[in-house]
């Protein structure tokens, strides 16, 4: 059934199995917003989502052991953070505009938001690192970036014993090391002008506009509230584990499908629809095996995802004539006709990363360099807190036989 983002004021008392009064006085305190129809000012229409939100609020007065169980899943709230708020008017971090930071400031300067709160930052690079061997660092060049990451983090963690100090200020300016260290491993390059710019030198040869369209990526991926990877670094902050098992952690649940890799399979797509030679075709075949469409769909944006948006417009505006983003633009058209999913940031991952010919593996390298630094935010909140994340497991399994 098609998703409806308002719903009339029958509907939504129906839904709720309320009076229109009582509907009225849910407005009136604000649980549910309602606007003007259009076709007169006298008629009101209703946001559906926050009639849902509704029902699962009475749902979970009624039924505590339900909501227990269904907290981990929905999307509901179950811890609270100051770093990124996600609502219907945009997407902020500390309180500032994201899509506007991803366009006028430095991913360093975001990075440093996210950690203190102010953009200006200051670090010191170790005298030494792993990469410095380089006898080991060549054995490493035939794994992907994201792999990199995960095989050296743990030996950059023993070189960097200032880690060890989990104190605000000394998290962020382990922070700043931990993503030079990473872009360090991802390029080769030194980032000492700049983290984009690096990564643009590297995988791009400069071309035009290539480094600012890498930070804007870097920056639209730095955080996005608490999904899978945040919650198992912040588990993982939660037993004080430092920052680089914190971010190692988190990138051990990046690579899973449903997360990070999710670009890795709209690549494929966009594979299967040259080689087939028809967008249609490929779509169609892919819903009648009862599949999802990958690129599209996303856990809280009912339309657009915005970041998806802004990154597609920048690219549209450097490279009008590219034929990526003409097949793209077809993928788009040929998906919101057939089905309700609206494109999201896997996509216009997928699409960067073939309009900038960037090698295989970069483009989730990219979601986890960015990503790198929302885990380090959230893991200086669970410092802290000082408050060990344990949730309680309801048994299902056979009962003991006395």
């Amino acid at each position: 059934m098609k998703y409806k983002r308002h719903l009339t004021a029958l509907e939504a008392a129906g839904a709720l199995n309320v009076s229109p009064s009582t509907l009225y006085s849910y407005v009136s305190r604000g649980l549910i917003r309602s606007e003007a129809s259009g076709t007169g000012r006298r008629k009101r229409l209703y946001r559906s989502e926050d009639v849902e939100r509704l029902k699962a609020r009475k749902k979970a007065r009624r039924n505590p052991g339900w909501a227990a169980r269904q907290v981990l899943h929905t999307g509901d709230p179950v811890l609270e953070s100051a770093i990124t708020l996600i609502a219907d008017e945009g997407l902020y971090y500390r309180g500032r505009d994201v899509l506007h930071l991803a366009s006028a400031e430095s991913f360093e300067r975001v990075a440093a938001l996210i950690w203190t709160g102010d953009t200006r930052f200051r670090f010191s690079v170790p005298p030494r690192n792993i990469l410095d061997d380089r006898a080991s660092w060549s054995r490493l060049r035939t794994l992907k970036p994201v792999e990199r990451f995960q095989a050296l983090l743990p030996l950059a963690e023993a070189e960097d014993f200032a880690a060890y100090d989990l104190r605000p200020e000394a998290v962020a300016a382990t922070g700043m090391r931990i993503l030079w260290f990473l872009t360090a491993v991802a390029t080769g390059e030194n980032p000492l002008g700049g983290i984009a710019r690096a990564v643009s030198r590297a995988w791009t040869a400069e071309k035009d506009g290539a480094a600012e369209l890498i930070n804007t990526t870097l920056v639209l991926f730095a955080d996005h509230e608490l999904n899978v990877s945040t919650f198992t670094a912040r588990c993982a902050a939660s037993a004080g584990a430092t920052p680089y098992s914190a971010v190692g952690a988190g990138l051990a649940a990046l690579r899973g499908y449903k997360h990070g890799a999710a670009h890795e399979r709209v690549e494929t797509l966009f594979q299967e629809a040259e080689a087939s030679g028809s967008v249609e075709q490929t779509i169609v075949a892919r819903l009648r095996r009862g599949e999802g469409i990958p690129g599209f769909g996303h856990a809280v944006y009912r339309d657009v995802d915005p970041r998806a948006k802004l990154l597609l417009e920048m690219l549209e505006a450097r490279f009008p004539r590219s034929k990526d983003l003409a097949l793209v633009q077809e993928i788009i058209e040929t998906t919101h006709r057939l089905v309700t999913d609206r494109y999201n940031i896997d996509l216009a991952l997928t699409a960067l990363v073939r309009v900038l010919n960037m090698p295989e593996g970069s483009g989730m390298a990219l979601f986890a360099l960015g990503r790198s630094a929302g885990w380090i935010g959230h893991v200086i909140e669970q410092y802290e807190r000082d408050r060990l994340i344990r949730p309680r497991a309801k048994y299902v399994g056979q009962r003991p036989v006395i």
